[in-house]
C-alpha cells in the first residue's frame, strides 16, 4: 500500500500542485484555495537595523485568503515593516508545495508550509519523488499544529472514516497538502479513493457544497478553529471524525511527521472532544539571505510575538519553546544564533 500512494503521489506533482496543508490557508492543508496576487504592504519609514541590506525585500509566501496562513503571514509582514522598516510583500498561494517552490527558485523569503510537504522535499520522496532532493531549505521556527480535520454533519448518520465508504467526500484540489492528508488518512484506515466518491475540491468549495447537500463530508487540515467550519456549524450540526487508535497508531508509524492531537468540546459546538492527526506548521527562510539579516527577522518576529498571536487563534501556540518541534530540516544560521542567544535551543 505505501509503495502504491507513493506512485500516487508523485504523480499529482505533474499534474499540479497546490497546497500541503493549510490549504485555504488553506489543506492542508496544506493552509490552498484561492492563488491570489500578493497584497502588497511598503513602509519605508523605519530605521535600517545592523545587518539588513537596505535593498532587501521579503516576500512572505502564505495560503488561500479564507485560510490560516495568510492573517499569520500578513503579522508577520506588518512586524518585518514597522520595526526594520523593511518592505514587504503577503502573496497568496497554494500553500506548502508552491511555498516550497517558492523558496526553491528564489521567488520569496519566508514561507510558511506543512512539515510533511518540506520533510518531503528535503528527502526527494513522496510528490517530490521526481525531483532532487531540496537540500537547500532552511527553518526560522515551528509555528503551530494543524489539525487533519474530517467534517460532516449529523444529518448524514456518518460516524466514523469507514462510514465514508461510498459517500461523496471531498478531498482537496488535485495534489494538494488536503489530498495527500486524506489519502494517507484513508490508508491508515485501510481504505483508497476505489471506497469513495472523491470530490476534487479545495475545503471551502467541500463545506459550500456540504452546505447544498452535494458532498457528504470533507478533509480540512489547518489550524483551529477553521473559519469555513465555524461558518458550516451556524447553519448545520457539523461534526469533526475522530482518528485514533490502531489507525492513528498506523499512521504514525508510516508517516513519522504526524502526532496525535485534541480538538477541543465547543471549538465547532461539540460538546466532546475529538482525538485527531495533527501536523506543525513551520515558518522556512530562504537560504541564500545573510546570517545576520535572519538573525534580525528572527528576533523582530519573536520581540514581537504579541502582534503575531493576535492575527488567529491558532498563532497563538506559536512560542519561543516550541521553535524545533516538528522542524525536518536545519535552521538558518541567523535563526539558530538568535535561539542560541536565548537559550531554548536542545
Amino acid at each position: 500500500m505505501k509503495k502504491s500512494l507513493t506512485v500516487l503521489l508523485g504523480g499529482l506533482l505533474s499534474v499540479g500542485l497546490v497546497a500541503c496543508g493549510d490549504e485555504d490557508n488553506g489543506g492542508n492543508n496544506a493552509d490552498g484555495d484561492d492563488t491570489a496576487a500578493a497584497n502588497e504592504n511598503t513602509n519605508n519609514n523605519g530605521d535600517e537595523s545592523a545587518g539588513l541590506d537596505e535593498d532587501l525585500f521579503v516576500t512572505v509566501a502564505t495560503g488561500g485568503t479564507s485560510g490560516v496562513y495568510y492573517p499569520i503571514g500578513g503579522a508577520i509582514a506588518n512586524i518585518l515593516e514597522g520595526d526594520l522598516g523593511i518592505d514587504t510583500s503577503v502573496q497568496s498561494t497554494g500553500a506548502s508545495v508552491e511555498n516550497i517552490n517558492l523558496l526553491d527558485t528564489n521567488r520569496a523569503e519566508l514561507a510558511i508550509t506543512m512539515a510533511d510537504a518540506v520533510a518531503q522535499a528535503y528527502e526527494g520522496t513522496g510528490p517530490f519523488e521526481d525531483e532532487a532532493p531540496k537540500e537547500n531549505l532552511t527553518g526560522l521556527a515551528a509555528l503551530y499544529p494543524n489539525f487533519v480535520q474530517v467534517v460532516t454533519t449529523e444529518d448524514t448518520g456518518i460516524e466514523s472514516i469507514e462510514d465514508l465508504e461510498g459517500r461523496s467526500v471531498g478531498v482537496g484540489a488535485p495534489g494538494s497538502g488536503v489530498e495527500l492528508n486524506a489519502r494517507m488518512i484513508l490508508e491508515a484506515h485501510g481504505m483508497t479513493y476505489d471506497d469513495i466518491d472523491e470530490d476534487f475540491l479545495s475545503y471551502s468549495e467541500a463545506i459550500d457544497q456540504i452546505k447544498n447537500g452535494m458532498v457528504e463530508a470533507a478533509f480540512v487540515t489547518s489550524g483551529v478553529p477553521n473559519a469555513t467550519v465555524i461558518d458550516l456549524s451556524t447553519t448545520h450540526d457539523a461534526k469533526v471524525l475522530p482518528i485514533e487508535g490502531e489507525a492513528m497508531d498506523s499512521l504514525m508509524e508510516e508517516y513519522p511527521f504526524f502526532s496525535t492531537g485534541t480538538i477541543e468540546g465547543g471549538t465547532y459546538d461539540q460538546e466532546e472532544d475529538v482525538n485527531t492527526a495533527t501536523i506543525t506548521n513551520l515558518l522556512l527562510v530562504n537560504s541564500e539571505l545573510s546570517e545576520d539579516a535572519v538573525y534580525e527577522i528572527t528576533k523582530s518576529l519573536f520581540e514581537n510575538l504579541d502582534t503575531i498571536h493576535s492575527s488567529h487563534n491558532a498563532a497563538q501556540d506559536i512560542t519561543l519553546e516550541t521553535i524545533q518541534e516538528g522542524m525536518p530540516v536545519p535552521l538558518h544560521p541567523g535563526a539558530e544564533r538568535f535561539f542560541e542567544e536565548e537559550g531554548v535551543l536542545d
